[in-house]
């Protein structure tokens, strides 16, 4: 089925009276009717307020501003008069729990919730890109909820931790870097594996045909010093624990073997250089309310 246009003179239609646009589809003519009159007045109304938004509010863009508005109204300070307004209004709260010990946070309610629900946005804001949104942790990120910690899960410990980092930088910072014992020629590639092996066999991972005793002599004399004896790691140099089945980089021989020959140690920022005191206090119990502080 086709559409034909056609234009005529205008005339008037016979049947209403009214003068047509002299426009014409498949027989039917287009009248000339005014817009609605209320119509109209909408449209005016809007004409009228985008002028009068135009000289209160910013609006129109200039090379690297816009223009201010005669009420200097903009988002950003509507933002943070709202942001002071809360502080206001959590200042008592806010005070209580600045004043309170980690463990007085911890033994009242109240203060608890408060630390937890801050410490909860904060955690989001600051440690989720690493830690994962629900603290699980992922390749080379400790895992929060559990019960193994590299420097500690105490109170005071988590705190430490948070306040000036790991290998920051920070003075106060936790040290210890894992030796590169491949790379600076300190053992060879044979004995590398052979420690690879003797490690896995700590948490119950068995290697067939390795010589256990070759690997547990050079864990011994290389490892031993950080790890312990029986491998059960040290908080004091951030040494993990390799006899749990808690892996932070992996519990293949290949991951085992690259990190003894290139060795281990991330950094995690200091914190008290970016937030308040009283924040990295509700981050401290917040972190420790997980599951796995002690």
């Amino acid at each position: 089925m086709s559409t034909t246009h056609d234009s005529h003179p205008s005339t008037v239609d016979k049947t209403t009276g009214v003068s047509t646009t002299g426009h014409e589809w498949d027989g039917i003519q287009e009248l000339n009717n005014p817009l609605p009159r209320w119509w109209l007045w909408v449209w005016y109304a809007t004409i009228v307020w985008a002028v009068i938004y135009w000289i209160l509010y910013p609006s129109w863009p200039l090379i690297s501003s816009a223009t201010p508005g005669i009420l200097g109204w903009n988002s950003r300070s509507s933002v943070a008069v709202q942001i002071d307004d809360l502080k206001a209004l959590r200042a008592e709260s806010a005070a209580k729990l600045a004043d309170a010990s980690l463990q007085q946070i911890e033994q009242t309610p109240a203060l608890l919730d408060l630390a937890r629900a801050q410490g909860r946005v904060a955690f989001a804001d600051n440690c989720a890109p690493c830690h994962g949104s629900g603290a699980g942790g992922a390749v080379g990120y400790p895992n929060l909820n559990d019960d193994d910690w590299l420097w500690g899960g105490t109170l005071a410990q988590i705190n430490q931790t948070i306040n000036y980092g790991a290998r920051s930088g920070d003075t106060e910072a936790h040290q210890g870097n894992m030796p590169a014992f491949g790379r600076d020629g300190i053992l060879t590639r044979a004995d590398i594996s052979a420690v690879a092996d003797y490690v896995r066999t700590l948490s119950g991972l068995q290697q067939p045909g390795a010589d256990q005793a070759k690997g547990k002599a050079l864990f011994a004399a290389n490892c031993a010093a950080c790890h312990g004896d029986e491998g059960k790691g040290n908080i004091e140099l951030g040494a993990p624990n390799l006899t749990d089945g808690i892996w932070l980089y992996g519990s293949d021989k290949e991951t085992i073997m690259t990190g003894i020959y290139n060795g281990r140690g991330n950094v995690m920022p200091a914190w008290h250089t970016r937030l308040d005191p009283t924040t990295i206090k509700a981050l401290t119990v917040y972190v420790h309310s997980l599951g796995g502080g002690r």
